[in-house]
């Protein structure tokens, strides 16, 4: 009975709010401790991180990222790869702290305390993790952060599914913290943990990168940071300045006003002496190549990347913009540094330029790129093409390294262009190479000789526009400048000047429709440049042989280095396509000045056509009969890869199936429903232009209802055929298509049924005869039945983008090349 009385008298004498827990100091004695922002303890007996908060209540950034990646770019999760960044805060509830992110996406700007509280209760908060207190003493708690590392923070598992690679979980067993990449530091605590995935079902792309198909092991990378002060002025996005922004929806704005506030993503930068002309920073932006990248890359990135100061000394900084190698004992993943990654993947892809970017502001905090280190290596194949460089069988031509490094520096401009907070501007191939931030197209130069020359492949050095944007983007104003209108003036002075700005959302191929805008095409008149580009093509196939890979090595490499070659065409032919029912306009707002939608003159829409029309003949697409005899099946040992043409007559290299992919690419963008609806509208209009009806009749009358070609040329001939005619049946049952452009393609398709009725008939050749009859018959059946019916596939075609021959967008990312 005593010692019953006196435990209640000690429970008794126990602070309110606290139980019979040890003391934080009690529990982390003989632990490692880590002092920074929140400070924590490593347990070496345990494998446990214990954090100790003493922030209840505070927000601050949370970011994931893969620190240790898979190495597949189809499956897409790279080392230094960015993850979500989100603002978090540590809320106590009981004996619980629980990890709750506000809803940022809605916000009330107003003063009024409640008008915030209504807004914060009608949108859903997310609540990431819960933790139990493990101790406390006075404001600090102490909890077991491990879980919470140890879990699938950057969804590697949904990823390989999505990915169809199989199904995969986090195995606790063979994971743990990976002290190695876990510091601290005033203002940001940085946790690593190394993670291994267990499953079954893996897909070809996690077989070929991952030792033990059955075991991935990865390393995430977990980042607290403190909120940037308030010393940071949001400015107000301008859908013409070419920068990226955040968004969100602010309920506490006067009625009649945008409710939705757009605000540009930069960097912080400020003048030391806003009064002066040319001022140092008061904190330069400084981005740190990875210490990892070999010479002489190494060296092609730092002056690539150095370009961008001469964009911020036009905007009145000296030194703003630096760039300089990561000291050896950093982390790429350390918050406090922009980093370049140079990053390694099993195959070539894109490359990225992606931020950690404050959510309430538009701030960046952190820039970080991911450089494909395989990019190199394929301009570098390019080249091998183009200049049948090995004479002598052994020394290549200078030439080609500095047209890989050329492109590497353009590279390293561009992405961190995206870290900069600017987008993609597609229109600097016909605005005199105005701008870094475009895909560029190695521009090949024809000598007297007919020889080919990469001397001037790349531009060198920043833009003109990317002058202008930098200067709209981090101009420093003196406090008696209206800003607003001193901005609005860099606008109107731009484009004034001449520059044109134009993004993805009008550059694709298929989708886009701006005369102006275009991926990986040179030259500012797109339709003469694609006769340019086919007589490049030319030239480097009737000189393609011996001379296109080294001594001592297989002649079957010779297919690796011809795909890019014959398929050269592909991207000014999307530039072209883009002409045909295209339309020409400007990111317009009332009061700029700038002309309204207009569509594009019909005699260039007819040209284009024209151009186009080269890349559906036979004479074009027809691979030079004596490669067949130099070109032998890849040896034993050596495989086949994605990179490689396939056809009908494996092993042995198929012209025919060449021929059908090269054709199909172009049908299908001709034969592109909005096109096809554009085309349809613009001849409604003014009957001037060219409509639906005549391009498919020129297309029919120059392939499938064209002369016969005889021996190879006809082989080829009807390769194209069927691809025109796959294409055209695709585009009448497209049950996106408009409906006019679904009767007037199925119309003409039965016109073409009964001309190919009538050519088989008569026809005395055999395999013509064989070919009219079997297309007549696919169209009949067709027609009879569009739904059932199953149009045959075109033969496997090798990626494109990024630039050659596939590539595979965290935190406002942007991809590239």
């Amino acid at each position: 009975m005593k010692n019953i009385l006196l435990l209640l008298f000690s429970f008794i004498l126990l602070p309110l709010g606290t139980s019979a827990q040890e003391s934080i100091s009690e529990i982390t004695s003989g632990m490692e401790k880590y002092e920074g922002y929140f400070n924590y303890w490593w347990d070496d007996d345990t494998g446990k991180i214990w954090l100790e908060i003493d922030k209840l209540d505070q927000e601050f950034i949370y970011v994931n990222s893969m620190a240790a990646g898979v190495g597949s770019n189809d499956i897409g999760l790279d080392r230094s790869q960015l993850g979500n960044t989100r603002i978090v805060k540590f809320v106590r509830v009981g004996p619980k702290i629980l990890m709750v992110q506000p809803n940022y996406d809605y916000r009330a700007s107003s003063e009024n305390r409640l008008e915030k509280k209504s807004i914060e209760e009608a949108f859903a908060q997310s609540i990431l993790f819960g933790f139990e207190i493990e101790a406390g003493e006075g404001n600090r708690v102490l909890i077991d952060i491990t879980e919470f590392l140890m879990q699938d923070a950057h969804g590697v598992a949904d990823r390989l599914r999505r990915n169809n690679q199989g199904n995969y979980s986090v195995d606790q067993s063979r994971s743990a913290i990976h002290l190695p990449g876990t510091f601290n530091f005033p203002k940001n605590s940085e946790f690593e943990t190394m993670l291994t995935f267990t499953g079954s079902g893996a897909g070809s792309n996690l077989r070929s990168v991952a030792p033990s198909a059955d075991a991935v092991t990865v390393r995430l990378h977990h980042s607290f940071v403190e909120l940037p002060d308030d010393g940071y002025k949001p400015r107000e996005l301008d859908p013409r300045s070419g920068f990226n922004g955040i968004s969100y929806q602010d309920y506490s704005t006067p009625i009649g006003e945008d409710i939705t506030k757009r605000y540009a993503v930069r960097h912080r930068l400020e003048k030391r002496n806003p009064e002066a002309e040319l001022s140092e920073a008061v904190e330069p932006i400084v981005f740190y190549l990875d210490n990892g990248t070999p010479e002489p890359v190494r060296t092609a990135l730092l002056d690539g990347g150095r370009w961008w100061n001469e964009a911020f000394e036009a905007a009145g900084y000296k030194d703003a913009f630096q760039v300089k190698v990561l000291p050896d004992d950093a982390h790429p993943l350390d918050i406090r540094y922009n980093v370049i990654n140079w990053v390694h993947r099993s195959t070539r892809g894109w490359s990225y330029g992606s931020s950690v970017v404050d959510p309430r502001t538009g701030e960046i905090i952190k820039g970080n790129v991911l450089l494909g280190s395989l990019r190199v290596r394929q301009d570098y194949m390019i080249a091998e093409g183009l200049l049948a460089p090995y004479e002598e069988g052994v020394e290549p031509d200078p030439e080609m390294l500095e047209m890989a490094l050329n492109r590497i520096r353009q590279l390293s401009a561009h992405e961190i262009g995206h870290t900069l907070g600017i987008t993609h501007n597609f229109a600097a191939s016909v605005n005199d190479l105005a701008s870094v931030m475009d895909y560029p197209h190695p521009m090949v130069t024809v000598e007297d000789d007919e020889s080919l020359s990469l001397a001037n492949a790349y531009d060198i050095g920043i833009g003109e526009w990317d002058k202008r944007a930098v200067i709209w983007g981090y101009q420093d104003f003196t406090e008696d400048t209206n800003e607003k209108e001193a901005l609005e003036d860099i606008i109107l002075e731009t484009i004034d000047q001449g520059h044109l700005f134009l993004s993805d959302e009008v550059a694709r191929p298929q989708s886009g429709s701006h005369p102006d805008a275009h991926l990986w095409e040179y030259g500012s008149d797109v339709v003469s440049q694609l006769d340019h580009i086919l007589e490049v093509r030319k030239i480097a196939l009737d000189n393609f042989g011996e001379k296109n890979t080294r001594m001592g090595r297989p002649m079957a490499n010779l297919q690796d280095v011809l795909v890019p070659i014959y398929l050269f065409h592909r991207y000014q032919t999307e530039a072209t396509v883009k002409l045909i029912g295209g339309m020409d306009f400007a990111y317009q707002m009332r009061g700029d000045g700038q002309p309204g939608p207009a569509v594009v003159d019909a005699d260039v829409q007819r040209a284009a056509l024209e151009k186009m029309l080269k890349t559906l003949q036979a004479e074009t697409l027809a691979l030079p009969e004596r490669l067949l005899d130099l070109i032998p099946p890849k040896p034993a040992g050596i495989s086949s890869t994605r990179e490689n043409f396939r056809g009908y007559t494996a092993p042995a290299v198929d012209p025919i199936a060449m021929a059908e992919v090269a054709s199909n690419l172009s049908a299908s963008l001709i034969f592109n429903p909005e096109r096809a609806a554009r085309l349809t509208l613009q001849s409604a209009r003014n009957s001037d232009y060219p409509d639906l009806h005549e391009v498919i009749r020129e297309i029919i009358h120059n392939t499938i209802l064209d002369d016969e070609r005889e021996g190879y040329l006809g082989s080829v001939q009807r390769a194209i055929n069927v691809s025109v005619l796959r294409n055209l049946m695709q585009l009448a049952g497209n049950q996106n298509a408009s409906p006019d452009v679904q009767a007037l393609t199925r119309m003409m398709l039965g016109q073409i049924q009964g001309h190919l009725a009538e050519k088989a008939e008569g026809d005395s050749n055999m395999i013509w005869k064989a070919h009219y009859s079997e297309a007549s018959s696919m169209i009949e059946r067709f027609l009879m039945d569009a739904e059932s019916f199953s149009v045959p596939p075109a033969p496997y075609t090798p990626p494109g983008s990024p630039i050659g021959s596939g590539g595979m967008n965290t935190d406002l990312l942007m991809c590239e090349f």
